[in-house]
C-alpha cells in the first residue's frame, strides 16, 4: 500500500472541490481502487502505485486547467478525467489560448506574428518584439509571463519600462516616487489586472512575486528564475539597454518590446533598441519578431492611422 499527498496551494480550493464537494466526489468516484480524502489545500490518497501515478497526473491536469481558466465546469472535469492520450488533451487544453484571465476572459495570440512571438518565446530565452502601437506585443508578453508563473516555470515576474519625461519633469509631479512613476507603469498594471484576480495580484505584488518598476531600478541586479519584460524599449539609451540585457540570470525569460518609430528621447540621443537590433541580429539564441499594421488588435481605425502616418513618413524621408 502506497500513499500520496498532493498540494493545492496554487489553486482556488473552492473551485477545485466544487459546490458541496461535487467536483471532488466525481474525482473520487473515478478512482474506486484508491482511498481518497481531502482537507483544505491537501489531497491524500492510498492504494497501489500505478493507480496513484494516474491519479496524480489527473490532478496535475485539473489544477493546470483551473490555473489557466480561473474556473472549471462539470463537463470540463469529466473530459479531463476521461482523457486517454495527448491528442485528446490538446482538445481540452486549447493550444491557441495563452491564458484565461479574470472572469474567464480568453487571452489568445490573435495574429500570425503574435503566434510567432509565442513560439519564439517558447523556444528562446530572449526575444525582441518590434512593432507599432496597438499590435498587442506588450499584452501578449504579459500573458506569457502570467502563464509561466502559473505553470511554475519561473518564480517571479518583473515588468519594467524607461520613465522618459514627456514634457513634464518628475520632480514637479505630486506624490512620492511610486506615485510619480505609476503613470508610466499604468499599461503594465492594466494588463496584469486582466490576467490575475485582484486579491491574488495584490498578494503577489506585496510579496514581490510580481514587480513593476522603472528601468533604473534594474541596475546592479541579477534576475534569476524570472520572466522579465522591458516595455517601450525604444526609449532606452545605449547604456540602459546594455545594462538591462546583461541582468539576465539563470532560468530567466526576457522579452523586449518597442516601436522604433515612436522614440521620445532627445533628438541627438540614439535609441538603445535600434542599436541592439543591429548589434544582436546575428545571435542565434535571440529571437526577433517584427509586427506590422496588419497585427493591430485595437479599434480598426488604429490600423488606418498607422498606415497614414507611415505614408507621411515615406514622403518626408523622400
Amino acid at each position: 500500500m502506497f500513499e500520496l499527498t498532493y498540494d493545492l496551494e496554487d489553486v482556488d480550493v473552492k473551485i477545485f472541490y466544487g459546490v458541496n464537494n461535487q467536483y471532488f466526489n466525481l474525482i473520487k468516484s473515478s478512482f474506486p481502487t484508491l482511498k481518497i480524502t481531502g482537507r483544505d489545500h491537501s489531497v491524500f490518497a492510498m492504494g497501489n502505485q500505478e493507480a496513484l501515478d494516474i491519479f496524480k497526473q489527473k490532478l496535475d491536469d485539473i489544477v493546470k486547467f483551473i490555473s489557466n481558466n480561473n474556473s472549471i465546469g462539470l463537463k470540463d472535469l469529466e473530459s479531463i478525467l476521461n482523457l486517454k492520450d495527448e491528442n485528446e488533451k490538446q482538445l481540452v487544453f486549447d493550444q491557441d489560448i495563452i491564458v484565461k484571465g479574470v472572469n474567464g476572459k480568453i487571452i489568445k495570440a490573435k495574429t500570425t506574428n503574435l503566434k510567432k512571438l509565442v513560439k519564439e518565446t517558447d523556444k528562446k530565452d530572449m526575444v525582441f518584439a518590434i512593432g507599432p502601437a496597438g499590435t498587442g506585443k506588450t499584452y501578449t508578453s504579459v500573458a506569457l509571463a502570467a502563464r509561466a508563473l502559473r505553470n511554475k516555470e519561473v518564480k517571479r515576474i518583473i515588468l519594467t519600462r524607461p520613465a522618459v519625461e514627456a514634457g513634464e519633469s518628475l520632480g514637479f509631479l505630486p506624490g512620492d516616487l511610486k506615485e510619480k512613476l505609476d503613470p508610466y507603469m499604468q499599461p503594465l498594471y492594466d494588463a496584469l489586472r486582466d490576467m490575475i484576480p485582484h486579491e491574488k495580484l495584490e498578494g503577489f505584488m506585496e510579496k514581490r512575486v510580481i514587480e513593476v518598476a522603472p528601468l533604473a531600478f534594474m541596475r546592479g541586479r541579477t534576475l534569476d528564475d524570472a520572466f522579465v519584460i522591458l516595455d517601450e524599449a525604444q526609449n532606452t539609451t545605449r547604456s540602459q539597454m546594455k545594462m538591462f540585457l546583461t541582468r539576465m540570470g539563470m532560468n530567466a525569460k526576457f522579452i523586449i518590446t518597442g516601436d522604433p518609430s515612436q522614440v521620445d528621447l532627445p533628438p541627438k540621443q540614439q535609441s538603445g533598441l535600434r542599436e541592439a537590433m543591429r548589434i544582436l541580429k546575428d545571435v542565434k539564441e535571440i529571437g526577433f519578431v517584427h509586427l506590422t499594421e496588419e497585427d493591430v488588435v485595437r479599434h480598426p481605425v488604429v490600423k488606418k492611422i498607422i498606415l497614414a502616418y507611415n505614408e507621411e513618413d515615406k514622403k518626408h524621408n523622400a
